[in-house]
């Protein structure tokens, strides 16, 4: 379980990335603005950081100047935004981010970014993504998650119950896009879920 600190100015996006990292099983901090990230920082001592780039006090990437010169950087730091230019990105990786996500952001760059990325390269090892990880597949479905099932399996009839005649569950046969933005792609799995 990584302690991640997700610092962006937009409430919506705070949220949503801390609902997912907290459903696969990660501690999440937030914060607003730079101010709070700094703080943050210094309390928690996040394993990973998602930084937005625009922010209305001190953009991110001034941020990660100011920690990369005060030897604060000993994170791995994801740099995020809908806005920056390629030169940014650029930037922000001179200085020490690790990977740059543009927003929208989906779910296969979320889990591509944090896990291949900051911690296979030397950061924090965390635990993988348990449901979607190890189901990602080239295509970019997801067409399992284990031996979860949707769909009730019928019960043998009474008085014909053994070991043998209890159900299983069958696997889950769904696809799901992880390519849409982290919004559309999580009500599209509670639609099927729910």
């Amino acid at each position: 379980m990584a302690n991640i600190l997700v610092v962006d100015d937009e409430h919506g996006i705070r949220d949503l990335l801390s609902e997912i990292l907290n459903d696969e099983g990660h501690n999440v901090e937030m914060a607003e603005n730079a101010a709070q990230a700094r703080s943050a920082r210094h309390q928690s001592r996040p394993d990973l950081v998602l930084l937005d780039i625009w922010m209305p006090d001190t953009d991110g990437v001034t941020l990660l100047k100011e920690w990369a010169s005060s030897g604060l950087l000993d994170m791995p730091v994801i740099m995020m935004s809908g806005h920056a230019t390629i030169d940014t990105a650029v930037e922000a990786t001179k200085i020490g981010a690790q990977s740059f996500l543009e927003k929208p952001i989906t779910l296969q760059k979320l889990f591509k970014s944090c896990f291949e990325r900051a911690c296979g390269s030397g950061g924090p090892q965390a635990p993988p993504w348990p449901a979607l990880l190890n189901c990602l597949r080239v295509n970019k479905t997801v067409s399992s998650l284990g031996n979860q099932s949707l769909t009730p399996t019928p019960l043998p009839r009474k008085g014909s119950l053994t070991r043998a005649s209890l159900p299983t569950k069958a696997p889950f046969t769904s696809k799901f896009d992880l390519d849409k933005p982290l919004r559309n792609a999580r009500d599209e799995f509670e639609k099927s879920v729910f």
